[in-house]
């Protein structure tokens, strides 16, 4: 549909809709920033960055709080399954603070006619992901709503943490001079679960990224302290819309190295034949880094120490400006500029 002005000559605009919530508001990208500060952040009063967990001052201890709902489907995928990337999402928001997991909250809505042999199976991986990252799940909630009003079972966790000592990781401390780490290979996640539909027409042996990153970032505090500046765990909107997100609050430009970022051949090959950008594809398992020049290779040699880091990597720099943009430099030695996602790339993979 389309709308021009009767008193005037001319091709009409087209007409946009921006008064209902699309599926792209929930990619990660542009649409979501827009629907978070335009709606959500405006209409709560919040001040300040968006930040992967908030830190809350608690009779002079620093608490970190954070919460996310997972609605992924499939349920199970190879790599994971809805239950652990729960406990893994949340922990990784927290760690993205510089905290210590402590303990977990845990809420399901379910729809009626839910298998109890999945509702065991998601909660029994919650259990084990839980003991594994060492934190409790200490209390809860159960919703049954009608059958057809939810796709199997979301679940919603909120996450409770202490800050390490020394550590101060910020959206907004990125500087000029910094490098750019990143943990590992990108892109595993939004490809396997998409493979796991059985919609594409092909198979691909590419397991989901999910892991728990909070031993990752305790031995970059240790060996950083305050010279790790910020953080980020690249869900939705990839690597793109973190590195994008971090250069708005800190009001910097990011330049990286398209070839120095580590694409899984199958992951590539995947996203080749599907027309998508590795950049812009979720990661359950991996984080982005911005830390001081000279603290750098320390960093770096500490990452791979860890086996969430062992494949970590260098990939850029952090720039003057302007103020907000990510830039690449292509294979071929142009650049280009990396924007968030637009729309929806990948709908129901977190």
């Amino acid at each position: 549909m389309t709308v021009a002005d009767p008193g005037q000559a001319g091709c009409p605009l087209p007409r946009t809709e921006t008064e209902r919530v699309l599926l792209g508001h929930g990619s990660g990208g542009q649409l979501m920033a827009e629907l978070i500060d335009g709606v959500i952040v405006s209409e709560l009063g919040c001040a300040g960055p968006l930040e992967d967990a908030a830190v809350v001052d608690v009779n002079g201890t620093d608490l970190v709080f954070s919460t996310d709902s997972f609605v992924v489907t499939p349920r199970f995928f190879p790599g994971g399954d809805i239950g652990a990337l729960a406990v893994h999402g949340t922990v990784n928001d927290l760690a993205m603070r510089g905290a210590r997991p402590l303990a977990l909250s845990l809420a399901y809505v379910l729809e009626e006619g839910l298998p109890l042999t999945e509702l065991r199976a998601v909660t029994a991986s919650v259990a084990a992901a839980a003991a594994a990252c060492g934190v409790r799940v200490v209390t809860g909630d159960t919703k049954v709503v009608d059958r057809g009003a939810a796709d199997g079972m979301y679940i919603t966790t909120t996450g409770i943490g202490v800050r390490l000592p020394g550590a101060t990781p910020s959206a907004i401390r990125g500087t000029p001079g910094d490098v750019v780490l990143v943990s590992g290979p990108i892109g595993a996640h939004g490809t396997a679960v998409l493979c796991a539909r059985g919609d594409l027409g092909f198979e691909a042996e590419i397991r989901s990224d999910t892991q728990p990153l909070h031993d990752l970032v305790t031995v970059l505090v240790d060996v950083c302290g305050p010279g790790l500046h910020a953080l980020r765990d690249p869900t939705r909107g990839g690597l793109a819309s973190a590195l994008n997100e971090l250069a708005t609050a800190s009001r910097i430009g990011i330049e990286i190295e398209e070839s120095a970022v580590p694409v899984p051949t199958l992951v590539a090959s995947a996203c080749e034949l599907l027309g998508l950008d590795p950049l812009h594809v979720a990661n359950e398992g991996c984080l982005v880094a911005l830390v001081a020049a000279d603290a750098a290779d320390a960093a770096l040699t500490a990452m791979r120490s860890v086996p969430a880091g062992a494949a970590a990597r260098r990939i850029g720099h952090v720039t003057e400006g302007p103020s907000g943009r990510v830039t690449t430099r292509t294979p071929i030695g142009a650049t280009r500029i990396l924007d968030m996602l637009v729309g929806e790339q990948l709908p129901r993979i977190c």
